[in-house]
């Protein structure tokens, strides 16, 4: 008799059956489809806006450096070695610090300047943010 009990309830203890599984499946599947978009989508907004700082941070210290110098920096580690910048930024878009691409003026802030400086600068990426913008025009 004791043997017929056990045997009864192995019977009623059953798995899942594959189209349980299947369900499962198709649920985490569309669970995922709606969910990696939104992810992707929240993390180039996170790195547009990193990227916003960087270049007002970037373009304040080559204001600052051209008010109190009286003239435009010539490289962007001039910031740096001023102590306008602790560390010249990664670009977030190339993972680079080596890419920005500094805009030279051609226009003289002194006389005493003999050569023109940086007056902006920009990404060196060649990839459009989401306002359909490249990033190297930012």
């Amino acid at each position: 008799m004791a043997q017929t009990a056990g045997y009864k309830s192995r019977r009623t203890e059953r798995g899942f059956t594959l189209v349980e599984l299947m369900v499962v499946m198709l649920i985490i599947g569309v669970l995922a489809a709606i969910a990696i978009p939104s992810y992707i989508s929240s993390i180039k907004s996170a790195k547009e806006a990193v990227l916003k700082e960087d270049l007002h941070v970037l373009r304040n210290a080559i204001d600052s450096y051209t008010m109190d110098k009286g003239k435009a920096p010539q490289s962007l580690d001039d910031l740096v070695q001023s102590g306008y910048l602790k560390t010249l930024p990664q670009d977030p878009m190339t993972h680079s610090s080596e890419s920005w691409q500094p805009a030279m003026d051609d226009t003289l802030e002194s006389v005493d300047q003999s050569e023109p400086g940086i007056s902006d600068v920009h990404s060196g990426s060649e990839e459009t943010g989401s306002d359909g913008q490249p990033y190297s025009s930012w």
